[in-house]
C-alpha cells in the first residue's frame, strides 16, 4: 500500500487550473508511475471527497540551453492528474 502522499505531489498554479476550479477541477502533479485508481484513492483520503473522473497527461521537459557554455539540458518531465469532483465537493487549495 503506497503513501497518499507520496503519490500527489503538489497541485498545479496556474491560469489555466484556476479556470477550472469553477467547474469543480483540480489538477495535481503526481508521481509518474502512478496510476488512475491510485490517484483517485490517494485524493478521496487526503482531502474526504468523492472522485467522479481522473484524467492524466504526461508533459514532456523543456529544452532549455545553458548560458553559460552553451550546451543544452532538460527540465524534468512531469505527469499531470485532471480529477473531477463529484457535486457539492470541494478542496480548499487556495483558501487564505
Amino acid at each position: 500500500m503506497k503513501d497518499p502522499r507520496d503519490v500527489i505531489i503538489e497541485p498545479v498554479v496556474s491560469e489555466k487550473s484556476y479556470a477550472l476550479l469553477d467547474r469543480n477541477v483540480y489538477t495535481f502533479k503526481v508521481a509518474p508511475q502512478a496510476s488512475k485508481p491510485e490517484i483517485r484513492d490517494a485524493i478521496q483520503s487526503i482531502f474526504g471527497v468523492k472522485v467522479t473522473n481522473v484524467n492524466t497527461l504526461n508533459r514532456k521537459g523543456k529544452r532549455r540551453r545553458n548560458r553559460r557554455n552553451g550546451t543544452f539540458g532538460t527540465r524534468p518531465d512531469v505527469k499531470r492528474a485532471i480529477v473531477t469532483l463529484a457535486e457539492g465537493d470541494s478542496i480548499d487549495l487556495f483558501e487564505a
